[in-house]
């Protein structure tokens, strides 16, 4: 099987990212050379996906920008014979086609969902959130293997998983095995942010599924929560309570998930993968030991 189509809900406020969100979205800040959603596009279409519906909400025209054809700054990029620049922002190389709807109202991830459902139609596809990459500059093959789970165990969803520390476990959705889980594994429930000691699992959900269509109708069955909003996890755990095979695949050590929500996560994101940069990490290492050591120092 072959999951071409992805939707990737960016219509989130940011607000835990105040006021560096105020006037874009969280989305597009930069982590080391790229924004955030540049990542998660470039890691999509290196497994398979060829189309891209974005679900964007109001001041989110940046992310349209940024994948669409700037001819006047190729003219300069061109002009100024700077071809490696002029690559590192030629999207149409990504061979993808890029869509766009706006939730017009923030009721929650299942409802961003449910408006790629014209998009989607009757097949699978993949759902990835806009602000989490997988692996270090986005080299993951998890969606691939996401894929051979969803079509080799029939099943009607397949979630990406992490092991987290228990005592984060408030932090994110949290999947219960049906057995002890290895690699790939069934899920037989879902609970979202549970406190310490109460989580079925340290395995949260990390930001890629794979859906067939009849999540829709089991998102226009979920209530909305006491904020308005209709939960994505309230929709998959529908799934499970009648029966539905929902899998999971868990990510590796190599695959960890950059979940950039707050400003610890965005520092520490921005931090590693500027190390990684093969033409300036080394440089910027010498600086961040220097300040390191000028700061204990002074402390």
């Amino acid at each position: 099987m072959v999951i071409k189509s992805a939707v990737v809900p960016v219509a989130g406020y940011g607000t835990r990212l105040l006021p560096a969100t105020k006037s874009q979205p969280k989305e597009m800040l930069p982590v080391a050379r790229k924004p955030i959603v540049q990542y998660v596009v470039e890691e999509l279409v290196s497994n398979g996906i060829q189309q891209i519906l974005f679900v964007t909400g109001r001041s989110k025209a940046s992310i349209e920008n940024h994948f669409d054809h700037d001819p006047e700054l190729f003219r300069a990029l061109q002009e100024a014979n700077k071809q490696d620049m002029l690559k590192e922002v030629d999207f149409e190389d990504l061979k993808a086609n890029f869509f766009y709807t706006r939730q017009p109202h923030q009721k929650g991830l299942g409802d961003a969902v449910l408006h790629g459902e014209n998009f989607a139609g009757e097949e699978p596809f993949l759902v990835a959130l806009g602000d989490s990459i997988l692996g270090l500059n986005a080299v993951s093959r998890a969606v691939s293997r996401m894929v051979e789970v969803f079509d080799s165990k029939r099943a009607s969803c397949v979630i990406a998983v992490e092991e987290v520390p228990a005592q984060e476990t408030r932090h994110y959705g949290i999947v219960q095995p049906e057995e002890a889980a290895d690699g790939v594994f069934r899920i037989v429930n879902l609970v979202e942010k549970p406190l310490p000691g109460e989580a079925p699992s340290n395995l949260a959900i990390a930001g890629r599924y794979i859906f067939s269509p009849v999540i829709f109708d089991m998102i226009r069955r979920v209530e909305p929560d006491r904020r308005g909003e209709i939960q994505l996890t309230n929709a998959i755990q529908l799934m499970c309570d009648e029966g539905r095979r929902v899998m999971a695949v868990k990510l590796s050590p190599e695959e960890k998930r950059y979940d950039i929500g707050n400003f610890p996560s965005y520092f520490e994101s921005f931090v590693e993968f500027a190390l990684a940069d093969p033409e300036y990490g080394e440089g910027f290492r010498k600086v961040l030991e220097r300040l390191v050591a000028k700061s204990a120092v002074t402390a």
